[in-house]
């Protein structure tokens, strides 16, 4: 082979190792672009209005990972869908009570069979009548309740002269009641239709651990099911994992969430921001979540009605709902005539209700605030809240 041919030979050669390396290194592979941030949607005063489903809803503040992205094939990067929250669909609240009814009937067996077991007896001395007096006490009826029931009974069995159990349970079921409904009638819906030019206001107030935020949540969800729109407001800026805790019930139902910037920020604003955020969407009402707070702080107390009047700047309250923890028993009516002082209780909330034995509360505070329990909360489930029917409640403890 002579020189020439040589020389050609190995100039083929070079223009192919060229060429060759130039397509090894565009089949190498692309990285990916970062992805676009979602907007932060701020409402004056520091708030934000935390959409279902976009991102950063639950830490703004925390740097969130990005999923990495799927090779499918030399040359091909395949970016990952992002999942959305599937929105749930709450079940109607109606009928709630009834079929939770075994559950509230085991749990206040104490109340209901005591009385029955005592009042079925052969013989209704004095000694019975006191025992009759202590189960009611026990359950938390109340002083005076108690002594008007066992006065009511009394009377009626020495009229009829009954030892029947089915006439007993009768007798029973009508006092009960009397004592639990003592206004028939008595207006126990809730407040929450749109007015003309703003949503209802319901403002959640109570102590510490009753189950506050929860009881939001929830009750985000039995409005949904009416076909409400939910804007939600988290004023409790003092415990961090309030406001996430919210955010997430609301997400669960595709409602939005107004809450502030970093923690400790001022409750009334964020309050004022979540009703002037309900009534730019045109939402129906909207849910005021506001800080735990023990009783007798009187700074922490007075900051309470701060909030509710600084709301009242957009209109009235609509409602106020006082959760108490049913499991308290008589302390939690200290805790209830101090909260109807400051911000005029409309309704009760009775939390845990399926764990104590002490349903008497429910007369109790009826009796001590003159305003009625509205909804009660009956187990760990997101739709164990329900409208309070008297009814439905003296039928489980007697049945």
């Amino acid at each position: 082979m002579d020189a020439v041919t040589i020389a050609i030979l190995v100039a083929v050669a070079v223009v192919l190792l060229v060429v060759g390396g130039t397509a090894l290194v565009g089949r190498g592979p692309r990285r990916p672009l970062p992805p676009a941030q979602a907007p932060d949607l701020r409402a004056p005063g520091g708030t934000r209005v935390a959409e279902p489903g976009a991102a950063e809803t639950t830490a703004p503040a925390t740097e969130v990972a990005e999923p990495e992205p799927v090779v499918a094939e030399p040359g091909v990067v395949v970016e990952p869908e992002l999942e959305l929250p599937e929105i749930e669909r709450p079940e109607p609240a109606a009928g709630r009570l009834v079929r939770l009814r075994d559950r509230l009937s085991r749990s206040n067996s104490a109340l209901g069979k005591g009385l029955l077991a005592l009042l079925s007896r052969d013989t209704l001395d004095a000694d019975t009548w006191d025992e009759i007096e202590e189960t009611l006490l026990l359950a938390d009826v109340g002083v005076e309740p108690a002594t008007e029931l066992i006065d009511g009974l009394r009377r009626r069995v020495t009229v009829l002269g009954t030892r029947d159990a089915a006439q007993v349970r009768d007798l029973l079921r009508e006092e009960l009641l009397a004592l639990v409904d003592p206004a028939p009638g008595l207006d126990r819906s809730l407040a929450v239709d749109r007015h003309d030019d703003r949503p209802a206001v319901v403002l959640v107030v109570g102590v510490n651990g009753t189950g506050k935020t929860t009881t939001v949540g929830k009750l985000a969800r039995v409005l949904v099911a009416q076909d409400k729109d939910v804007v939600l407001g988290a004023a409790d800026t003092f415990r961090a994992a309030a406001a996430d805790q919210l955010e997430t019930w609301g997400q669960r139902v595709g409602v939005p969430t107004v809450r502030a910037d970093r923690d400790g920020a001022d409750p009334a604003a964020v309050a004022f921001d979540a009703v002037r955020v309900g009534a730019e969407v045109e939402a129906d009402v909207v849910l005021v979540d506001t800080a735990g707070r023990l009783q007798n702080k009187v700074g922490l107390m007075d900051e309470l009605g701060k909030v509710k009047r600084v709301v009242e700047k957009h209109g009235p309250v609509d409602e106020v709902l006082l959760v108490l923890d049913a499991t308290t028993g008589q302390n939690g009516m200290q805790q209830a005539r101090v909260f109807a002082e400051v911000v005029d209780v409309t309704g009760i909330v009775l939390t845990k209700l399926d764990g104590t034995a002490k349903g008497g509360i429910v007369v109790a505070v009826q009796r001590a605030l003159g305003v009625p329990v509205k909804l009660v909360g009956l187990g760990e489930g997101p739709d164990d809240l329900a409208p309070f029917d008297p009814a439905a409640f003296v039928d489980a403890l007697v049945s």
